[in-house]
Formats: C-alpha cells, structure tokens, sequence
C-alpha cells in the first residue's frame, strides 16, 4: 500500500528509496531561496552571486495543455503523473481554476508546473499539492519554486485554508509545510510521517483533524 499510495500522489517510484529522495533534493535544491508571486517576475541570486532566471508565473490556459503534458512526460520516468493531471483536470469536483500554475521562460514557453486539486480531510475541504515538475533542461534554477509559490498564494487569495504535500522532507519545508501528524492529519495509506506535510494558509484558522481524502484520480 505505500508503494502504490507513494506513486499515485504525483511521485514516481523512484522517490521510494533513500537514493530516490537524495536524487529528488539534488535536481531541485536550489530552489530554496528562490521566491515567485502569481502574474508578478523577480529576480534571485545564486550564493555565488550569478544571477538566477527571471520566470513568470501564471494560471494554465488552455494553450498550455500540451505544454504542460511534455513537462510531465520529461520529469517523470513514466507517464502516470501526466495521465493523473489530465483525469484531475476532466474532474469537475477536484479540478479549481486558477490553481493549475505555470511558471514560464522569457519566450512564455512553460518550463515548470505546480498543482493544487481539491482533496478533503475528514470531509472538510483541503488542497492537494501533486504533481510539481520541471524540464529537465530549467532544473535547479528556481522554476520549480516560483510555480509552488504561486499556486499557494492564488490558493491563499481565494480563501483556501489548508494545504497538503507527500514528498521530500528536505524540500517542502522551504515553503512552510510542516508535518501533518502535528495537526492529526494522517494519509490513507502508510507513509512516513515526514513525508505526509500540512501547510495551513489562514493563520489562527482551524484546520480539520483526520484521515486525507484524495481525488478518485490519484487512485488511493
């Protein structure tokens, strides 16, 4: 069960081991200083003074589709995560506008992918984070964040209270998600309790206590 749960959730096989995680962190490390607002470009700096990119991030149009799709195909060793997003995406009752997120190059071609779905904890709605995905080619270059980024402050902007991750312990926490045990949140299957992360957007706001719900996509 947490083989499949773990790969379902937007993670390839992979990321199971040790190794896995290790390799995961090594691609998008340098990420974490990295800092991106929805319709908003910033610039960063690497630690040895070269300058970051400059991406743009945005909500997917329809014109992203295919754009989208090759980004999964090319992060992910099989095709289960870009098939997940294209189910999500027909799923009228997880699928929100404005939550599928796109950070794009000079050119506006997309480059990398973040995406919020609807999913419940003990019947309360929350969000799901799955899958982020970058192009090989624009790894390790803040992409990946400023798409994480926007998609939790549109998420934030639309009075969403809750959102949730599996995925690297090493990675996520950048973005303020801690261990979803602390807030008596638990994954309908075994993972680690490191892995399994809450983010609360509103601060002082309750967040449901209980067993995650995910999208009859994720097929846990």
């Amino acid at each position: 069960m947490f083989r499949s749960g773990w790969q379902r959730i937007g993670l390839g096989s992979h990321r199971i081991t040790a190794a896995g995680h290790q390799d995961r962190a090594r691609e998008y490390g340098s990420d974490c200083n990295y800092a991106a607002h929805l319709l908003h470009r910033h610039d960063n700096t690497h630690e040895n003074g070269n300058a970051m990119p400059t991406w743009t991030t945005r909500p997917e149009t329809a014109e992203d589709i295919p754009a989208i799709r090759g980004i999964l195909l090319a992060a992910f060793p099989t095709p289960l995560e870009a098939d997940i997003v294209d189910a999500l995406r027909a799923d009228p009752k997880a699928w929100i506008e404005g939550l599928s997120m796109v950070a794009t190059a000079s050119d506006g071609a997309p480059v990398g992918y973040a995406l919020l779905t609807r999913c419940h904890v003990d019947g309360e709605p929350a969000l799901a984070l799955a899958p982020c995905a970058v192009l090989p080619s624009a790894q390790r270059a803040g992409a990946g964040s400023a798409a994480i980024r926007a998609a939790l402050d549109a998420a934030r902007t639309m009075g969403e209270n809750l959102v949730l991750v599996l995925g690297h312990a090493g990675y996520y926490p950048r973005f303020g998600f801690t261990s979803a045990s602390r807030f008596g949140i638990r994954a309908p299957f075994e993972a680690p309790d490191e892995a399994m992360m809450a983010l609360p957007l509103v601060t002082g706001r309750p967040v449901p206590v209980g067993t995650i719900r995910y999208p009859a996509a994720f097929g846990v």
